[in-house]
């Protein structure tokens, strides 16, 4: 890849908005357009580029949003689409691009598609989702739901079962199908109508599944191997055309989440005539900081990307719990420090970064206590099974906690009252702990707080090009340390990002004429002893030219 970016989203930093849980307009507990649109200003201060949307459409919301019962139309708890088309109005004015989460895998049970589908065997939609017959009494095969469960599910009426890859109320659609593959193609091109800059594309390596059908098989520990229900032959032929109709429009950008963990799977998504880029789940799921194995990931996505891909840095999502809350070791005092050692991470290596709302607020993970606070489907799905299974109550809901993706979506921090400055009323879901001290309206007047931090590192990433453009020349592990160089033409980036609890020396005698421009603590904090720098532990340092 050239190291000066052609293309709009490789200098753009995108920020994730969760959007039911980022501003609530209208004092119902849900965040909305007109919520999002009245904090643009913030995201502009902040630095921010790009917005992510997860689902708005309409949807009983079932996996909220993720289950789409009309893909045109804005679900009436999130705003109007006039309320929508102000807010693209408003983000363009501000040079911020809008990507918007799309579900081509499945619909909602609801989706008008699906009512005529399970209407008649003879349906002209029939062939639209998946049915199979049973095999006498017996389920079409083992397949199992991600939700928990099987992934077929019983239709008396017709007596066909449906499949459904995720909850029995979103369907999978049959990509087989060429008349599907022409109705998403028109929903796409309702939304880039609209002014939308791309899309981001849910659990894209789910569109094909096996003709054959054949069982999946087992780990060792009993956990079912998902061989032949993704990543099936055809997947990227369909996701060319996908890519294909959309980029025939200039600088849309495409990402898609890829189910899966093998490097050598997720670099066949990317690239020349297919998706833009895809996340790398591995670099930042980990659930506890392993300095070691972020550089082996650093190391693998360097050596399997080409030269027409690059890598996505991203730590935190609706999917996953807040990395400040996980790479703390529930220590107080590591967790702000690692999580500005992680942000230095994010915005300053090879790719293109995604931050999560109010990550640059240090904002921890929500815990649900009692099954009543829990709203996941996910969790809530593996309580059920776990009571079915005569688990007790108690050990039910620890199974719902390690599976449920709540930890990561109550409502954004925006002021010390009761409710966050999200809502006039209680949200939807509970309040992450200390709300009432972590929050933006404090942040943002402290010069030493994390989002000020932030700040200043996508300043700097704007502003020089080895960062946001720029190609690894060195790239290495120095005891609990990662060092790396980047350079862009005449520009050079030194980063050192010492994780470990004891200083880390540094010889700088090849980086004359480099200028400390930022330290996770303070520029104080990294002292100079002629060609070396001593860097305290948990710190961050970015010397540039």
């Amino acid at each position: 890849m050239n190291n000066k970016p052609k293309l709009w989203w490789q200098n753009t930093t995108f920020y994730e908005i969760y959007v039911p849980s980022f501003c609530d307009g209208n004092g119902d507990g849900i965040g909305d357009f007109p919520g999002i649109t009245s904090k643009l200003d913030y995201l502009k201060e902040l630095g921010i580029g790009g917005i992510w949307l997860t689902p708005f459409y309409t949807s009983p919301k079932i996996d909220n949003g993720y289950d789409i019962s009309d893909y045109y139309n804005v679900d009436p708890d999130y705003g109007t689409m006039a309320d929508f088309e102000r807010f693209i109005e408003e983000a363009h004015r501000r040079d911020i691009r809008v990507i918007v989460d799309l579900v081509l895998n499945h619909t909602s049970s609801h989706h008008a598609w699906f009512q005529e589908s399970k209407s008649s065997v003879s349906s002209p939609k029939r062939d639209w989702y998946i049915w199979k017959s049973p095999e006498g009494k017996a389920l079409p095969n083992n397949w199992e739901s991600f939700f928990g469960g099987s992934a077929w599910e019983w239709d008396e009426p017709t007596g066909q079962y449906y499949y459904h890859a995720f909850a029995k109320e979103q369907v999978d659609l049959n990509w087989a199908n060429p008349e599907v593959r022409e109705a998403m193609k028109d929903v796409m091109g309702f939304w880039l109508d609209k002014g939308i800059d791309g899309f981001r594309l849910d659990v894209i390596n789910f569109l094909k599944v096996s003709g054959e059908f054949q069982d999946n098989p087992y780990d060792d520990k009993g956990e079912q191997i998902h061989r032949y229900d993704q990543n099936q032959d055809g997947i990227l032929e369909a996701i060319h055309e996908i890519c294909q109709y959309v980029h025939q429009r200039e600088g849309i950008f495409m990402v898609g989440e890829v189910g899966s963990e093998d490097m050598d799977i997720l670099s066949r998504y990317s690239g020349s005539g297919l998706l833009d880029v895809v996340f790398n789940f591995n670099l930042g799921s980990q659930e506890q900081l392993n300095p070691e194995r972020l550089y082996r990931e650093l190391q693998l996505m360097e050596a399997k990307h080409r030269r027409d891909q690059l890598p996505t840095l991203f730590f935190s999502s609706h999917d996953m719990q807040r990395h400040i809350s996980r790479f703390g070791d529930g220590d107080p005092s590591l967790e702000e420090r690692r999580a500005r050692l992680i942000a230095t991470l994010m915005l300053t290596a090879k790719g293109v970064p995604f931050i999560y709302y109010g990550d640059e607020l240090g904002m921890r993970n929500h815990v649900a206590n009692r099954i009543e606070d829990m709203r996941d489907i996910q969790g809530l799905g593996h309580y059920e099974v776990a009571l079915k299974n005569g688990r007790t109550e108690e050990e039910a809901l620890a199974i719902a906690r390690a599976k449920s993706r709540d930890y990561s979506r109550s409502p954004m921090q925006w002021n010390g009252e009761p409710f966050g400055g999200f809502s006039s009323r209680e949200p939807w879901i509970g309040m992450g702990p200390h709300h009432t001290q972590i929050h933006a309206e404090t942040q943002q007047k402290q010069t030493d707080s994390i989002y000020s931090y932030y700040k200043q590192l996508l300043s700097l990433r704007r502003r020089h090009p080895a960062l946001f453009g720029g190609d690894y020349a060195k790239l290495e592990m120095r005891d609990q340390a990662i060092v790396y160089t980047k350079r862009s033409d005449e520009h050079e980036a030194v980063v050192a990002l010492n994780f470990g609890s004891e200083p880390l020396q540094l010889n700088l005698s090849d980086w004359a004429n480099r200028e400390l421009h930022l330290a996770a603590a303070s520029q104080k904090s990294v002292s100079l002893d002629g060609p070396s720098a001593v860097i305290p532990p948990h710190t961050a340092a970015v010397w540039l030219s």
